[in-house]
């Protein structure tokens, strides 16, 4: 049975390029809800092109990494860019979402696509960091966490080898178009 989502790598495991000193993960690999109907997006066979954003009013793009280190510090990102054709991106942020593990709770950081509009072509990074399960706030939020939710599923989390990232802008339910999505990283931060 056919589906309209694009069904990237399921099974990545991190490893770092010696000559960027991040993992670069080709668009391709990514899940891309919608990404199958060519009304939405256009989803080249090439590893190293773009995949196209046509247009669509829920985006939602994601991806795993496993084989990381609880105890390391992670930035995961999106190479991005607008075309000329670029529309709906005036009021409509996007999200950079990651987490470790599957129970784990999302980091995130917005961004405006509005003050890169004009921008054409222009290659964007959006990030957002992942701290180490060690990290002391962190710690101190998962021990309020589980006493709040009474169960251990934060503390399993933080263990976890599996970082879940995505590209989100699923709230406004306004119809967008003209992004590129060049490449997802993962970038291990020094401590």
């Amino acid at each position: 049975m056919s589906t309209p989502h694009h069904a990237g790598n399921p099974s990545l495991e991190f490893k770092v390029d010696d000559e960027t000193k991040r993992m670069i993960i080709p668009a391709r690999h990514l899940n891309i809800v919608w990404g199958n109907d060519t009304r939405y997006w256009n989803v080249p066979i090439d590893e190293g092109s773009a995949v196209e954003l046509n247009q669509v009013c829920w985006l939602e793009v994601t991806g795993c990494v496993e084989k990381t280190s609880p105890e390391k510090i992670y930035e995961v990102g999106f190479e991005v860019s607008l075309g000329a054709d670029a529309f709906g991106w005036g009021s409509s942020p996007l999200y950079v979402m990651v987490k470790r593990g599957k129970d784990g709770k999302f980091e995130w950081t917005k961004y405006s696509m509005q003050d890169h509009h004009q921008s054409h072509d222009h290659h964007i990074s959006l990030t957002a960091k992942l701290m180490s399960s060690s990290s002391e706030q962190q710690q101190q939020q998962h021990k309020e966490d589980d006493i709040i939710n009474n169960n251990n599923n934060n503390a399993a989390a933080a263990a976890d080898e599996k970082i879940y990232f995505g590209l989100y802008e699923v709230w406004s339910g306004k119809w967008k178009g003209g992004l590129k999505i060049h490449h997802a990283f993962v970038h291990e931060l020094p401590p």
